[in-house]
């Protein structure tokens, strides 16, 4: 769990997130150069023809940094404000985040908004202004007012070029150095929050889970606590970023469940999910 990051990236539409996340993919080696794409994570249609995230999309990446091995989940997150609601959830299932910041056009309201709602989670913030390769970027601007708003001084912002990957492979280093690693115990019974869902027709309700406490794989009996259902684990894997089966997930890890349950209404965001007989209190749902 040591070598473990959880981490999200908060940013207004346009801000550049989605291209950030594609350099990290490029950097950590997830994606092989002839498949890379931009805006690798928007894999809906109509996320790629409008040009912004709609549906929070996790991804599981592996890094070295000064000899030591590295599990990194990212959540690419929505930068529209009518897509808070997905922030707000993805935001419990991490340590930390980044806050990107366009350059070009300084901190916005709905940025400002979501930057609150990580500070309520204690989440750490890393401060980063992007699209510094623009003529137009006015960054002084920016920086006393991201200094202000999280009282740091201005040489703890990062800038970045996105596009071009400048200071990016140094965002990915000060990510892993001050977001603390996940919290949690192999030895208690399993305990997961789910923070999204989607709809298998072969293996049912497929539920991504921030795993809190103890392990899980694939033939267990699991419970979900708030709707009181229950069923086998029929697999459980990682996001790479398409889903990709292991034989466990562990205390601190993202990935998902897959529940064999038909009805969608059963598996609730929100929810916590546990072993069959465990006798274990819920986690904090969402507001």
């Amino acid at each position: 769990m040591n070598n473990i990051r959880n981490f999200c990236i908060i940013s207004h539409i346009d801000h550049g997130k989605s291209t950030l996340a594609d350099r990290f993919l490029e950097l950590t080696n997830t994606i092989p150069k002839a498949k890379m794409r931009e805006q690798f994570l928007d894999s809906m249609d109509l996320e790629r023809e409008k040009g912004i995230t709609i549906k929070m999309q996790p991804v599981r990446m592996e890094y070295v940094l000064d000899n030591n091995s590295y599990i990194l989940n990212l959540i690419d997150t929505p930068g529209h404000v009518d897509f808070s609601y997905e922030v707000s959830r993805s935001l419990a299932a991490v340590e930390g985040a980044i806050l990107l910041v366009d350059g070009t056009r300084g901190i916005q309201a709905q940025t400002i908004s979501n930057l609150e709602l990580a500070k309520s989670q204690n989440l750490i913030i890393i401060p980063t202004l992007n699209k510094i390769d623009l003529p137009q970027a006015r960054l002084e601007e920016p920086k006393t007012a991201i200094a202000n708003i999280l009282d740091i001084p201005q040489d703890e912002i990062f800038l970045i070029s996105a596009k071009y990957g400048q200071n990016v492979k140094e965002l990915l280093g000060a990510a892993i150095k001050k977001i603390p690693s996940p919290s949690g115990s192999l030895e208690k019974p399993f305990r997961a929050l789910i923070f999204d869902s989607k709809y298998d027709s072969y293996k049912g309700v497929i539920a991504y889970v921030r795993v809190i406490d103890g392990k899980v794989e694939s033939g267990d009996k699991f419970f979900l606590i708030k709707t009181e259902n229950k069923g086998e684990v029929k697999e459980v894997g990682f996001f790479k970023p398409e889903l990709k089966a292991d034989k466990e997930l562990k205390s601190g890890e993202i990935g998902y469940l897959a529940t064999g349950i038909k009805e969608p209404g059963k598996v609730r965001v929100g929810d916590t999910v546990t072993i069959l007989g465990s006798k274990i209190n819920p986690l904090p749902g969402y507001k």
